[in-house]
C-alpha cells in the first residue's frame, strides 16, 4: 500500500465495487454533469468575449476614445498638445474638431457626427475604408468620408456632393438664423459592420474648423487612443490642470457596452447554476457511500486511523469526480468553441443571412478560472458527507456485525 492512505482508499472507493453499478451510475452522472456544465459556460463566455471585442473593435477602433478640452470646448493648437497629455496615451496625440452636424443630399437628409482630423493622422478608420484614400482629405478640396450605410441612406456614392450642416455655428442673417453650412465632396466611403457607419462623418481638420466657424489653430480638443479603449475608466480619474476636461467613449456607447457585460455575466450565472447542481449532486453520490461504508469506516478507526483521514478519504473520493468533470469540460468546451462554426455549417445552420461566422475569443485565464471555480464547488461539496463518515462511532457501526 503507498501512502498517503487517504489517497490510497478514496481512489478506491471511487473505482467501487464490480456490483455496484448504481453507485458507480451515480458518480458517473455527477462528473458528466459538471462536465456538460462546465464545456457550456466555456463555449458560452468565448462567443460572448468575441462579440464584445468585436464591438470594440468596429466601434471604439473608429470612434475617438477619449478627448481631452479646455472648458468652453475651444483649444488652441499652438505649442503642441500640452506636456501633462503624454502621461495617458502611448499613442501620438492629435487635435480634433468634432460636432453634431446635418448631411444633406439631393435624395435624402440625415444627421451624424462630424469629426475633423489630420491627413497624416494615423486614424484607425483607414482600416475601414471601402473606396477612397485618407491622402484626399486635403485642406481647402472639403471632401468627407461616410459610413456606407449612411451613404446608401442618402442615394450619395463617389464624387457626389452633400451639404453638412452645423447648427452649433449658426449665424444670424436678414432671412433668420441660418446654420453655418457648405457642400463637401464625398471622397470615401468605410464600414465597420456597426451602426457607426450611419452616424459619422469624417473630412479635414481645417475644413471642418471653417465649417464650425472656430478661430484659426482653434480646434475642440486632443484625440487620446489606447490598446484597450477600457481603459478610459482608469484614466479618468486621473486629475487635469485647471480648466480641462475629459470625455471619452462612454459619453456615445456607454450604455451598449454595460448591456453586452450584463448579458454575459447573467448567462455566466445561469451556466453556472448548472456546474452547481451537478456539484450538489456529489453530496448525494457520497451520503449514499458513507451508508454503504460505515462498517468499513469504523474497522479503520479500530485500526487507529483518525477522523481528519477519514474524512480525507471521502472527500478524495468526491472531488476526485469533480477535478475529472473540470477538466474534461473545459478540454471539451475549448475544443467545442474552436470548431463551433465548422460545426455549424455542417449542420446547415445560418445565424447570419450574408454569411459570416460567430466571433469566438478564448481567453485562457478565464478557462483556468472556470475550471478551479468548478473544483472549488465540487470540493465544498464533500464537505458534510466527508465530515458525517468521520464522525461515525465504531461501536454503533459495528453493533450488529
Amino acid at each position: 500500500m503507498f501512502h498517503p492512505v487517504s489517497l490510497f482508499i478514496g481512489l478506491r472507493y471511487l473505482r467501487g465495487r464490480s456490483g455496484d453499478r448504481f453507485g458507480r451510475f451515480v458518480s458517473f452522472m455527477s462528473t458528466a454533469g459538471i462536465t456538460i456544465g462546465v464545456m457550456s459556460l466555456v463555449t458560452v463566455l468565448s462567443v460572448m468575449n468575441g462579440f464584445e471585442s468585436q464591438l470594440k473593435g468596429r466601434m471604439l477602433g473608429v470612434l475617438p476614445q477619449a478627448v481631452v478640452s479646455q472648458e468652453g470646448g475651444k483649444t488652441s493648437t499652438q505649442g503642441g498638445a500640452p506636456d501633462f497629455l503624454q502621461r495617458f496615451s502611448t499613442h501620438p496625440i492629435q487635435p480634433i474638431a468634432r460636432s453634431e452636424a446635418v448631411v444633406e443630399s439631393a435624395s435624402g437628409l440625415g444627421v451624424a457626427m462630424m469629426v475633423g482630423m489630420e491627413q497624416q493622422a494615423d486614424n484607425p478608420i483607414a482600416d475601414h475604408l471601402i473606396t477612397g484614400h485618407l491622402s484626399q482629405l486635403n485642406a481647402g478640396d472639403y471632401h468627407v468620408f461616410l459610413g456606407h450605410s449612411l451613404a446608401r441612406e442618402l442615394n450619395v456614392s463617389m464624387g457626389d456632393k452633400v451639404r453638412l450642416m452645423v447648427t452649433s455655428a449658426s449665424q444670424f442673417t436678414p432671412l433668420g438664423r441660418i446654420p453655418s453650412q457648405r457642400n463637401f465632396t464625398v471622397a470615401g466611403l468605410f464600414n465597420t459592420g456597426s451602426d457607426i457607419d450611419k452616424q459619422l462623418v469624417v473630412t479635414n481638420l481645417q475644413d471642418a474648423t471653417r465649417l464650425m466657424r472656430l478661430p484659426k489653430g482653434t480646434v475642440t480638443g486632443w484625440r487620446l487612443y489606447f490598446d484597450d479603449p477600457f481603459v478610459v475608466s482608469e484614466l479618468s480619474e486621473q486629475p487635469l490642470p485647471q480648466g480641462w476636461v475629459w470625455s471619452d467613449w462612454r459619453e456615445q456607447r456607454g450604455e451598449l457596452f454595460q448591456a453586452v457585460k450584463m448579458e454575459k455575466n447573467m448567462m455566466g450565472l445561469m451556466l453556472g447554476l448548472i456546474v452547481g447542481v451537478a456539484a450538489f449532486n456529489i453530496i448525494s453520490a457520497l451520503i449514499m457511500v458513507v451508508m454503504e461504508k460505515q462498517s468499513e469506516v469504523a474497522i479503520l478507526k479500530t485500526q487507529g486511523m483518525t477522523s481528519s483521514k477519514i474524512m480525507a478519504i471521502f472527500m478524495v473520493q468526491g472531488a476526485s469526480s469533480g477535478i475529472v468533470g473540470a477538466i474534461v469540460g473545459g478540454g471539451l468546451g475549448v475544443l467545442l468553441a474552436q470548431n463551433l462554426n465548422p460545426l455549424m455549417q455542417l449542420m446547415g445552420i445560418e445565424l447570419f443571412t450574408l454569411g459570416g461566422s460567430l466571433p469566438i475569443l478564448i481567453q485562457p485565464v478565464q478557462i483556468i478560472s472556470v475550471i478551479l471555480l468548478a473544483i472549488a464547488l465540487s470540493l465544498l461539496a464533500t464537505l458534510y458527507p466527508s465530515y458525517r463518515a468521520s464522525s461515525e462511532k465504531p461501536a454503533e457501526a459495528l453493533r450488529y456485525e
